[in-house]
Protein backbone atom coordinates (compact mmCIF):
# COMPACT_ATOMS: atom_id res chain seq x y z
CA UNK A 1 0.00 0.00 0.00
CA UNK A 2 3.18 2.67 0.86
CA UNK A 3 4.58 1.76 -2.82
CA UNK A 4 0.43 3.70 -3.88
CA UNK A 5 1.16 6.59 -1.61
CA UNK A 6 4.54 7.11 -2.64
CA UNK A 7 3.66 6.85 -6.30
CA UNK A 8 1.44 9.32 -5.82
CA UNK A 9 3.87 11.70 -4.27
CA UNK A 10 6.10 11.43 -6.89
CA UNK A 11 3.59 12.13 -9.83
CA UNK A 12 2.39 14.82 -8.01
CA UNK A 13 6.36 16.18 -7.48
CA UNK A 14 7.25 15.69 -11.30
CA UNK A 15 3.58 17.69 -12.05
CA UNK A 16 4.80 20.96 -9.51
CA UNK A 17 8.17 20.50 -11.32
CA UNK A 18 6.90 20.94 -14.41
CA UNK A 19 4.25 23.85 -13.79
CA UNK A 20 6.69 25.95 -11.97
CA UNK A 21 9.21 25.23 -14.99
CA UNK A 22 6.62 26.32 -17.35
CA UNK A 23 5.48 29.49 -15.31
CA UNK A 24 9.55 30.30 -14.64
CA UNK A 25 9.84 30.29 -18.62
CA UNK A 26 6.74 32.03 -19.70
CA UNK A 27 7.70 34.84 -17.14
CA UNK A 28 11.08 34.50 -18.12
CA UNK A 29 10.71 35.41 -21.50
CA UNK A 30 8.57 38.18 -20.45
CA UNK A 31 10.66 40.22 -18.58
CA UNK A 32 13.74 39.18 -20.29
CA UNK A 33 15.58 37.58 -17.77
CA UNK A 34 17.14 34.74 -17.28
CA UNK A 35 15.53 31.42 -18.38
CA UNK A 36 17.92 28.82 -17.14
CA UNK A 37 16.54 27.53 -13.97
CA UNK A 38 13.01 27.48 -15.59
CA UNK A 39 14.38 25.42 -18.11
CA UNK A 40 16.55 23.13 -16.17
CA UNK A 41 13.49 22.33 -14.28
CA UNK A 42 11.15 21.34 -17.81
CA UNK A 43 14.16 18.79 -18.48
CA UNK A 44 14.36 18.05 -14.95
CA UNK A 45 10.25 16.84 -14.98
CA UNK A 46 10.28 15.15 -18.17
CA UNK A 47 13.58 13.03 -17.52
CA UNK A 48 11.62 12.32 -13.97
CA UNK A 49 8.33 11.57 -16.01
CA UNK A 50 9.91 9.13 -18.34
CA UNK A 51 11.83 7.22 -15.69
CA UNK A 52 8.34 7.07 -13.62
CA UNK A 53 6.52 6.11 -16.55
CA UNK A 54 9.16 3.17 -17.29
CA UNK A 55 9.29 2.30 -13.58
CA UNK A 56 5.02 1.94 -13.41
CA UNK A 57 5.27 0.29 -16.51
CA UNK A 58 7.57 -2.92 -15.19
CA UNK A 59 5.55 -2.93 -11.86
CA UNK A 60 2.02 -2.86 -13.34
CA UNK A 61 3.59 -5.47 -15.52
CA UNK A 62 4.42 -7.70 -13.14
CA UNK A 63 7.97 -8.13 -14.25
CA UNK A 64 9.14 -5.94 -10.97
CA UNK A 65 8.32 -8.76 -8.77
CA UNK A 66 10.28 -11.84 -9.72
CA UNK A 67 9.45 -13.97 -6.93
Amino acid sequence: MEIVALSVLYWIVVGIMLLVGLIKLIFGKRTEQNQNPGLKLVIASVIMFVIGGGACALILSGLGSMR
